[in-house]
């Protein structure tokens, strides 16, 4: 008796936990990691999400996450289904390197489409700090330990022929990262996000934010170490600075799991594309959609859906 019991509590709570594994998802909703409450990852994928949902028959919920690398491990153990992510962090991911080294390779994803470059921002309150070079010494947040943002300020510094030793990283957040300069806990951030940024807007309101810039002699340098970054220029008028901010950035792009639907990747797809004018009604990332810039992923294959929408664009992609 006692034997029937404990099965029978075993099945109860093995039907209560909720499947998602492969192309499930809770309650028939595809679960999307995004990112941090304040980045732009979870405010633009929660209007695609709710696009979607309103416009097809698949239902995407968005989730709040820790980012790119979050999101494909989450995804690997089926817990989520799409997300967004760094075209770097996905690079390293589908070879096993960096933040995959130790891991593997993960390669149970495909693409679905790029939608807008994520600038490296380096935020600062300290009107001395003007170069790269000015962060020797002085107390910067380099994101979360092994994060993307973490490898995109180390890659910044060293072509500053800075390491991780010159300064004195913490590892924080965007929304921490800016609670923290506004406290004068830290000198200066790297916040990697389509700009604006909600929490670098929110500090802009109430400090004077300033930028610090690359400069050409050693933008050189970095691309030539890292050729994946796209030299970019954030205008003064996003924050109020008082000069535009030579930069670089990495793509900003949804994966999805290999075993979701085709027919879902492709309402995904054809809704972000083809009501683009109205989503930039709810977040300007939406004036930042393009197909060609879409399309432009070699990194790792394309969905089959998302391949179906782009074919009938007159765009061939590679697939798996």
């Amino acid at each position: 008796m006692k034997k029937t019991f404990a099965l029978v509590a075993i099945l109860i709570i093995a039907l209560a936990i909720p499947v998602f594994a492969g192309g499930a998802a809770e309650g028939g909703n595809l679960r999307f990691g995004t990112g941090g409450d304040q980045g732009t990852y979870y405010g633009f994928g929660n209007v695609l999400a709710q696009r979607i949902s309103s416009e097809t028959d698949t239902g995407v919920v968005a989730v709040v996450s820790a980012g790119s690398q979050d999101n494909i491990e989450m995804m690997d153990m089926g817990q989520y289904q799409l997300g967004f992510v760094q075209t770097d962090v996905m690079s390293y991911a589908y070879n096993g390197t960096n933040l995959f080294a130790e891991t593997g390779a993960v390669t149970d994803f495909s693409t679905v489409a790029a939608l807008y470059l994520e600038q490296v921002q380096i935020v600062t309150l300290d009107p001395n700090i003007k170069t790269v070079g000015d962060l020797e010494g002085k107390t910067v947040s380099i994101g979360s330990s092994g994060s993307g943002v973490y490898y995109n300020a180390l890659d910044i510094l060293a072509a500053y022929g800075l390491t991780e030793d010159d300064i004195s990283p913490t590892y924080q957040s965007f929304g921490d990262s800016v609670d923290a300069l506004q406290d004068g806990k830290i000198d200066a951030a790297f916040v990697v996000a389509g700009a604006p940024t909600v929490a670098v807007s929110t500090l802009a309101t109430t400090h004077d934010v300033r930028l610090v810039s690359i400069d050409d002699e050693h933008m050189d340098i970095l691309l030539s170490a890292s050729p994946y970054y796209t030299p970019v220029t954030i205008g003064a008028s996003v924050y109020g600075t008082d000069e535009d901010c030579q930069t670089v950035a990495v793509g900003a792009v949804i994966i999805a799991r290999d075993d979701v639907s085709e027919d879902a990747v492709y309402d995904i797809v054809s809704t972000i594309f083809n009501d683009k004018e109205a989503i930039a009604q709810s977040h300007d990332k939406g004036n930042e959609l393009d197909l060609g810039f879409a399309t432009s992923i070699t990194t790792v294959p394309y969905h089959p859906g998302a391949a179906k929408y782009f074919a009938e664009q007159g765009i061939e992609v590679p697939v798996k």
